[in-house]
């Protein structure tokens, strides 16, 4: 087995059926897991030929790698937004709550992107090429950017900006699989302000909030 992450295929998806199969392997894929997903459910969901398919994907890891580069496309493509080199004339705390503030809404108002993360990482011991693409075209997006930031951005002065860009994604993933996914908002309570101005104190030198 290859080590390489699998990349995304390139695909026309403008059409009408190409959306019609992404939504029904996802809903496929949610509904009985990666292993018991087949061509043929994804194609009754979808409601096309098994045929209009696999012209549209060659396969099922690669109708699942698409799934995960829709979602990153529709559902979070604006998250990082905030942060560029157009926008070191902002104060870098308002920036990163901003970020914090938008990587929380988004991932907890889509339940859909929350239940897909359970699914990969269910089965990311039997099909790890399928973690590793998430984690190339979602987690290592996200990093790149934000480590990019934090070299640059004057206002910091970090001898590891990626050790950094790390901590302050790795922070806000975990409160929300804690928090959210795994339920435990009653277990071990955290009000997301105070989680997320308290990193930031940790990381902004000089804080103005």
């Amino acid at each position: 087995m290859t080590n390489e992450a699998p990349q995304i295929p390139e695909r026309n998806l403008s059409s009408s059926k190409g959306e019609a199969i992404l939504r029904g392997g996802m809903q496929e894929f949610l509904k009985n897991g990666y292993a018991a997903t087949s061509m043929d459910r994804v194609a009754k969901a979808a409601q096309v030929s098994k045929a209009t398919v696999y012209s549209h994907f060659q396969d099922k890891e690669g109708l699942f790698i698409a799934i995960i580069k829709y979602l990153v496309e529709e559902k979070f493509q604006t998250i990082f937004e905030p942060i560029g080199t157009d926008n070191f004339a902002t104060e870098p705390e308002i920036i990163l709550k901003e970020l914090a503030n938008r990587m929380l809404d988004t991932a907890s108002e889509e339940l859909v992107f929350q239940n897909f993360m359970r699914v990969i990482i269910g089965e990311s011991g039997r099909f790890p090429q399928l973690a590793r693409a998430f984690v190339t075209n979602v987690e290592a997006t996200g990093f790149r950017v934000l480590r990019d930031y934090f070299t640059h951005c004057p206002r910091f002065n970090f001898a590891d900006p990626e050790a950094i860009a790390r901590i302050f994604v790795g922070s806000i993933v975990h409160f929300l699989i804690v928090q959210e996914m795994l339920h435990g908002k009653d277990i071990v309570p955290m009000e997301r302000d105070r989680l997320i101005d308290s990193l930031i104190a940790l990381i902004v030198p000089d804080k103005k909030m």
